[in-house]
Formats: C-alpha cells, sequence, structure tokens
C-alpha cells in the first residue's frame, strides 16, 4: 500500500480573507473582533498551533501564542502571505494579554466570539478591556461557507483518499465466513489504511455499525463481531492539509437486503439521490432537506429520520450552513455541504447514504464517488 499521489493543489487563498473580515464590522457593531476559536484563527492566517489568539482592528491584526510555536507560527504566517498584515507576539499568559491589549488601544467597541467563549472568559475580558466586549456571531464562519479553489483541491483529495481506502479495506467485510472481524477492527483498519495513503487523520470518530447497532446513527465501534446478512453502516472521512471529507455507506454482508430492510434500502437511496439533486445555485438549504425528508415521510418512515440532512464541510467535520429544516442559507458555488438522509428501525436496521457536494454554477459535483451498490 504506498500513499496517493497529490495532483497539483490550488493555493489557498489566505491573504485577503482578514480585509473580508473587516468589511464585516460595521453591521457587527464593532470595531475589533478578538478571535479565540483555533479553526477560525486558522483560516485567517494558516496558524495551526494548539494555542493563540487573534485580535484583529481596522488597521491591523496580532497573533499572539507561547514559545512552543515561536518558529513555527512566523513560517506559517510568512507561507500564508499575511506577515505584513498580522503582527506576532510570543509570551506567556500575562505578556500575551499585554500584547493583546495594545492592539486593541482604545477600539470602543471590541468583539468577541460568543459560540467560543465561556461566560468567566467573556467577564475577563470585560476586566481587561474595562468595557462591556461586544457578542458576535457567526463573523468568520460567514467566510469560511463559500470555499476557495484551493480548500476544495483539498476536500477533493481527502475524498479521493476515503474512497480509495474503502475500496481498499471493504473486501474483509466480504469474507467475514472464514475471518471474522468485529466493528473496531473494521474502523481501525479503515483509518489505518487512509494514513497510509496519505491522510494526516481522519475526519472524525469513524462509525461501523453492524446488525443491530446500525439502527444507532452514531454508534460508536465495538467488539460486536460483524456476520453474514447484517446491514452495516460505515460512516467516516479523512483530513488532508486541514480539510476533510464526509462519506456514509450501508452495506448487506454477503448478499442483499430482504424484507423490511430492503424496504429501508430504496427508499434512503430514492432520498438520497433527490437530495443530491436538489442542491444546486439558489437553492435554500432548508429545501434540501424537505426534499429528503418528505420522501420518507410518504413512504411512512418520517418518524425514523431523526437527524437533519447534512451540514456543511471544511475544516471542521461540521461548519455552516446546515442543511435542515431551518436551514436558511442559500447554497452559492463555493459551498460544500452533505446530503445524508437515514431510517433507523430498531429490529430491523438502520440505514444512511450520505456524499459531500460542492455547489458549482450549474449544479453540484460530488467528491466522495464510492459505489452505493449494496452487497459487500
Amino acid at each position: 500500500m504506498t500513499e496517493l499521489s497529490v495532483p497539483a493543489l490550488a493555493p489557498l487563498e489566505i491573504a485577503g480573507r482578514l480585509d473580508r473580515l473587516r468589511a464585516r464590522f460595521d453591521a457587527a457593531s464593532i470595531d475589533a473582533l478578538v478571535i479565540t476559536n483555533l479553526t477560525n484563527v486558522r483560516y485567517l492566517t494558516g496558524f495551526t498551533g494548539s494555542a493563540g489568539i487573534l485580535a484583529v482592528t481596522e488597521h491591523g491584526a496580532l497573533l499572539v501564542t507561547d514559545g512552543r510555536y515561536r518558529t513555527q507560527s512566523a513560517e506559517q504566517l510568512g507561507q500564508s502571505g499575511v506577515d505584513d498584515d498580522v503582527r506576532l507576539a510570543i509570551g506567556g499568559g500575562d505578556d500575551q494579554h499585554a500584547a493583546l491589549l495594545g492592539a486593541l488601544g482604545t477600539e470602543a467597541r471590541v468583539g468577541l466570539e460568543a459560540g467560543h467563549v465561556t461566560w468567566a472568559q467573556a467577564t475577563a475580558w470585560t476586566e481587561r478591556i474595562e468595557r462591556d466586549p461586544v457578542a458576535t456571531t457567526g463573523l468568520v464562519e460567514g467566510l469560511r461557507e463559500i470555499k476557495d479553489a484551493g480548500e476544495i483541491d483539498r476536500m477533493r483529495h481527502a475524498a479521493l483518499i476515503a474512497d480509495t481506502a474503502l475500496g481498499q479495506v471493504l473486501p474483509r467485510l466480504a469474507s467475514t465466513g472464514s475471518a471474522p472481524i468485529t466493528e473496531e477492527q473494521f474502523a481501525l483498519s479503515l483509518d489505518g489504511t487512509m494514513r497510509a495513503l496519505g491522510a494526516e487523520s481522519v475526519a472524525f470518530e469513524t462509525i461501523v455499525a453492524a446488525g443491530e447497532n446500525s439502527a444507532k446513527p452514531h454508534h460508536h465501534p465495538s467488539g460486536r463481531v460483524i456476520l453474514e446478512g447484517d446491514p452495516v453502516v460505515i460512516d467516516f472521512g479523512a483530513t488532508f492539509e486541514g480539510y476533510r471529507s464526509d462519506m456514509t455507506r450501508t452495506f448487506v454482508i454477503g448478499g442483499e437486503p430482504t424484507g423490511g430492510l430492503a424496504e429501508i434500502f430504496d427508499v434512503v437511496r430514492r432520498s438520497q439521490a433527490a437530495g443530491v439533486a436538489a442542491v444546486r445555485p439558489g437553492a435554500v438549504a432548508s429545501e434540501v432537506d424537505a426534499t429528503c425528508r418528505t420522501l420518507i415521510s410518504d413512504a411512512g418512515y418520517g418518524e425514523r429520520f431523526e437527524h437533519s440532512t447534512g451540514h456543511g464541510v471544511g475544516l471542521d467535520i461540521h461548519e455552516a450552513p446546515w442543511v435542515a429544516a431551518r436551514g436558511d442559507a442559500i447554497l452559492e458555488p463555493g459551498v460544500v455541504v452533505t446530503v445524508e438522509p437515514g431510517v433507523y428501525v430498531a429490529g430491523i436496521g438502520g440505514v444512511r447514504i450520505e456524499d459531500t457536494l460542492v455547489v458549482t454554477d450549474n449544479g453540484a459535483e460530488r467528491l466522495t464517488n464510492f459505489t452505493k451498490d449494496v452487497a459487500a
């Protein structure tokens, strides 16, 4: 097994993101923003360390971190092309806060990321800046919704790694009669194969749910042996240069589904295909959800589709926009979402089918391309 060759990737367009963020300040009623969410820090600067805070004002920015990242942070700011805009301060906690206060200066309205600070942290910031901070929501996340060509290239390669890995390890399920394998063992084999093919990590904890466990949407792989005739839900993804893929396939070991399970397979397959077809520029996220949900409800399984149809994917495995009943985002070219309807019936089993798609100018491109054939 060898690492997949990496095609030529478009560069990440990081340098212009800070100005796009500043353009949102007036609408948010702020003059500066303190960014504590590390994924958002990475998106704006390219810095991938595990500790750092970014302060952005109308005329500059400051990244603070500790001595572990002295060399790495300087290198990554330079590689991202933001080192002319973002100053760097290295030190302990007190030094970092002093530097941040200096960068914020007398900016009257200092915003915090409301979804990423605790009450205690917000209170501490109030004491530091000696005025009430402004709660902001989704300022950076809103920018992250539309991916540039470099981001999409990395997600496309992450999806290829996952597709290839599943193809290589799926035969282990087909041979369960002579060489039994557990959910845990299959998940470990799939994870290791993705790493060997070039993934820097898995995109999230791999789900392998066999037999009765397939009726649990977020089952954790266990020591349960996968047997002939079992439905098996496999939900997994790879991470490549920070960007993630997400795919679910459901198989039946040794043949085709029968009885009630066959009906569920048919309903979910048709629902997922309709949802994929509904992903296009100008569509409202809730409309995609309704497309999938209505078909499943009309088949009598509405109460067994107990999660949203999908979500955005990027640097995080779950990010905006949300493909759900209340999802009000209008899909635009460059938005990446999943479509993953499922039906789960205790005593019969569960089925989920999921693809990751990027909205294009005239429709959508499916990034995850592994077969949806049922038999394994």
